[in-house]
C-alpha cells in the first residue's frame, strides 16, 4: 500500500513538473499563437517513447500526435547516439502533428550519466516558408520547409548550420528561431523540475513510476469502455472541403474492454491541403471518445493505448506522402463530432451536438502597398473560435474553441504585431441552434490593414456551406460566412487578396442545439433575447416566445 501511495504522490508531482515545462514555454515564445493561444503540448516519456504525463496547457493534436511522434525519434536517432546535452526537432507532418507549422523538439533526460527518459514539446510557429499557413498547395513540398528528425543540439552545442538554412527559409527568420529556442528551453525547465523531484524521492530512473501510471490508466481506462453498451455504432458527417464537400464516416465496433473505430467510408484524399495524415486523425479521434467515455483518466501512453483506430490510406483522414496537410486542422477538428455521434447511439445523455469545432484561424500577409515607401510587411496568425454544440443539460459555449482548447488571441496581441486593425469582434446574435439546450454563439470579426497596407488572406474556414447538426430534436448552428464590409462575398477557403481600404468581414458558426426548442425555459428565452443571443424573430418562431 505504501509503495502505491508513493507512486500516486509522484503521478502527481509530475503533472506539475510538465506544467511548469509547458508554461515555461508560454512566457518565452515568440509566436503569438503560443504565448497568447497556447497551442502547445508538452510531456515526459520513459526510455521506450511512452507518454508519462502531458502538461494541462496545449492542445488534443499536439499532445497526442506528439505521444507517437517520440517513437519515432528513438527509432531515427537510435539509442546508441543520444548523449547528454542533446535535443532534436522535427516538423514532418507524418512523424510530428500533422503538419509543417508544428515544430516538436525532444530532450533526453540524463541521472548520473545515464538515461532515464525523454521531454517532448510541440509549438506552433508563425511561418516555415513556402506558400505560407493555408490551403492552396498542391503537394506538402510547396508547403513549407520539411525538418526531418534530426540533431538541433548535440552535447550541448546547437547546430548553427540547421539556424541558417531555417533564417533563410522563412518570413519571420527572429521569430522562428526565437521560438526554436523556447521549444529546448522549455525541455531543460522540464528536466530541471524533474531532477529536483527524482533528488526528493531517491529515484535513480523513471521505469517503475512509469509502469505503475500507464499500467494503472490503462486498466482504468478499461473498465470504463467496458461500462459502455455493446455493440456497432455508426456515423457520417459531411463538411464543406475545399473544391467539393468532403463526406467523414466512422464505425465503432465496442466489445467488452474493447473499442475500434474504422474511418472507411471518408472521401478519398484533396488536391489541397485540407488532407490529414492519420497520426493528426487519431489525435483527435481518441480525444473525443475518451472525453466521453474516461474523462476523469490522466492522459498518457496507457490512457490512449485501448482506443484502436483505423483509416483507409489514402483517404482524406489518413493522407499519403506527398500529399498538401497545411490546414489539416479543418477535417481534424472535425473528428470528435463524427466519432461522438456515433457514441451517441450508446451513450446518449452525454453526447452534446455538433459544434463549429474547427478553428477559424486568419493568417494575413500584410504587405506595403508602395514597396519603395520603407515599411515593413508581416505576417499575423489569429485564432477565433465559434460556437460549441450543446449539452445534454447545458447550453454551448460562445466563441470557444472545441476540441482544439486554444485560446482566443486578443485584439491588442494582435494588433501589435503587424499592420492591422480588429475594428469589431463581438458575438453573433441568432448563431446558437435552437434548443432546449442552445447552442454556443459564433463571432463577428472585422479587419483591416493600416494605412498604406494591402493584405492577403489565407482563408481556412469551415461549415460556411454546412452547419453543425443539433440533437434529439435541436435545430442547426448558423453557418459561417467570409465577405467584405460593404458588400462582397469571399470563399472559404485560399488566398485572397483585401484591397486598402476595404475590412475583412468574418461571421463565425455556431453550434448545433440540443432537445425540441420548445421545452426551453421561458426565462431563459427571455434572458436570451435580452442580452442579444437570439433576435425577436428567433424568439417567436423557434422558441414560441409570443410575449
Amino acid at each position: 500500500m505504501s509503495a502505491a501511495i508513493d507512486h500516486q504522490i509522484m503521478w502527481n508531482r509530475l503533472i506539475a513538473v510538465v506544467e511548469e515545462q509547458a508554461t515555461t514555454l508560454v512566457r518565452t515564445a515568440f509566436s503569438t499563437s503560443v504565448r497568447e493561444a497556447g497551442d502547445l503540448s508538452a510531456g515526459l516519456f520513459d526510455l521506450r517513447g511512452r507518454m508519462m504525463a502531458q502538461a494541462v496547457t496545449g492542445t488534443p493534436g499536439h499532445v497526442n500526435a506528439m505521444a507517437e511522434s517520440v517513437g519515432h525519434f528513438l527509432a531515427e536517432i537510435g539509442m546508441q547516439n543520444v548523449f547528454e546535452g542533446d535535443v532534436y526537432l522535427t516538423n514532418d507532418p507524418w512523424k510530428g502533428t500533422g503538419h509543417l507549422h508544428d515544430i516538436t523538439m525532444v530532450s533526453p533526460v540524463f541521472r548520473e550519466g545515464r538515461p532515464v527518459g525523454f521531454f517532448a514539446c510541440t509549438a506552433h510557429v508563425v511561418d516555415i516558408g513556402g506558400r505560407g499557413f493555408g490551403p492552396d498547395a498542391g503537394e506538402v513540398y510547396e508547403e513549407g520547409l520539411l525538418l526531418p528528425i534530426m540533431k538541433f543540439a548535440e552535447r550541448g552545442e546547437i547546430s548553427r548550420d540547421l539556424l541558417r538554412i531555417v533564417r533563410w527559409n522563412v518570413r519571420e527568420p527572429d521569430q522562428v528561431i526565437g521560438d526554436l529556442h523556447s521549444l529546448a528551453a522549455c525541455n531543460a525547465a522540464g528536466d530541471r523540475r524533474l531532477q529536483a523531484m527524482l533528488d526528493e524521492f531517491a529515484l535513480g530512473d523513471l521505469a517503475g513510476l512509469a509502469d505503475y501510471i500507464i499500467d494503472t490508466s490503462r486498466a482504468a481506462t478499461r473498465a470504463a469502455i467496458a461500462a459502455v453498451p455493446d455493440g456497432v455504432y455508426r456515423n457520417e458527417m459531411v463538411v464543406d472541403g475545399y473544391d467539393a464537400p468532403v463526406r467523414m464516416a466512422v464505425t465503432l465496433d465496442i466489445e467488452g474492454e474493447r473499442l475500434r473505430a474504422d474511418f472507411a467510408g471518408t472521401s478519398g484524399m484533396s488536391g489541397f491541403g485540407v488532407n490529414v495524415p492519420e497520426v493528426y486523425t487519431r489525435a483527435y479521434a481518441c480525444y473525443g471518445l475518451k472525453c466521453a467515455i474516461a474523462p476523469e483518466v490522466p492522459n498518457n501512453a496507457g490512457s490512449l493505448e485501448p482506443f484502436e483506430i483505423s483509416a483507409p490510406e489514402g483517404c482524406i483522414l489518413a493522407a499519403r506522402r506527398p500529399a498538401p496537410v497545411s490546414v489539416r486542422h479543418v477535417l481534424g477538428h472535425m473528428v470528435p463530432d463524427v466519432v461522438l455521434g456515433a457514441l451517441f447511439h450508446a451513450l446518449p445523455g452525454v453526447v452534446p451536438a455538433e459544434g463549429s469545432s474547427a478553428l477559424w484561424n486568419v493568417q494575413i500577409s500584410a504587405r506595403p502597398a508602395d514597396p519603395e515607401a520603407g515599411l515593413r510587411g508581416a505576417e499575423v496568425l489569429m485564432f477565433n473560435s465559434g460556437g460549441t454544440g450543446a449539452r445534454p443539460a447545458l447550453d454551448g459555449l460562445s466563441a470557444t474553441a472545441f476540441p482544439s482548447g486554444v485560446k482566443t488571441m486578443s485584439v491588442e496581441a494582435t494588433e501589435h504585431v503587424g499592420p492591422v486593425v480588429i475594428w469589431r469582434k463581438d458575438l453573433r446574435e441568432g448563431s446558437g441552434g435552437a434548443g432546449q439546450y442552445r447552442g454556443g454563439l459564433g463571432q463577428v470579426i472585422e479587419i483591416e490593414a493600416r494605412q498604406g497596407y494591402d493584405f492577403h488572406v489565407n482563408a481556412m474556414f469551415d461549415r460556411v456551406e454546412h452547419p453543425a447538426r443539433g440533437r434529439s430534436g435541436g435545430g442547426p448552428g448558423a453557418c459561417g460566412r467570409v465577405e467584405l464590409v460593404g458588400g462582397g462575398a469571399l470563399k472559404g477557403k485560399g488566398r485572397q487578396k483585401i484591397a486598402a481600404g476595404r475590412r475583412l468581414r468574418l461571421c463565425l458558426p455556431g453550434g448545433g442545439g440540443y432537445g425540441d426548442p420548445k421545452a426551453r425555459a421561458r426565462d431563459a428565452v427571455r434572458a436570451d433575447l435580452a442580452a442579444g443571443y437570439v433576435s425577436p424573430a428567433q424568439a417567436r418562431d423557434d422558441y414560441g416566445l409570443d410575449e
